[in-house]
């Protein structure tokens, strides 16, 4: 099964690049911003429970996706781009196994728990 939804998040991620693709931004923008989503672990200066909701706003896919759309609808690319990315990104961290966050640790996602017990 993890190697399933690990094929499945790959197949995301590059659904996340071929939408890029057809923006009318370089490659560059795309390379520069990707891990840009991590600054949600920001809130982990506070406590891991503000870390938690902060960490799980930027790599939310179904945020993700309603800005993309919002951009799309309203023809405004940058927004197309910012879903995007937080699209293609949040994609990548659960391939590699970075679930979003519960609020007791770092380490505790929807995944299951990171690293070694």
């Amino acid at each position: 099964m993890k190697r399933t939804l690990q094929l499945e998040e790959l197949l995301m991620l590059a659904l996340g690049i071929f939408l890029f693709s057809g923006l009318d931004y370089s490659w560059w923008w795309f390379a520069g911003l990707f891990f840009a989503p991590d600054i949600g672990m920001v809130g982990y200066i506070w406590n891991t429970r503000t870390g938690a909701v902060t960490y799980n706003i930027f790599h939310h896919k179904g945020i993700a996706i309603v800005i993309y759309l919002l951009g799309f609808f309203v023809h405004a690319e940058l927004m197309q781009m910012i879903g995007t990315i937080l699209f293609a990104h949040s994609s990548f961290d659960r391939m590699l196994g970075y679930g979003l966050k519960y609020g007791d640790s770092f380490k505790h996602t929807h995944l299951g728990t990171i690293g070694k017990e």
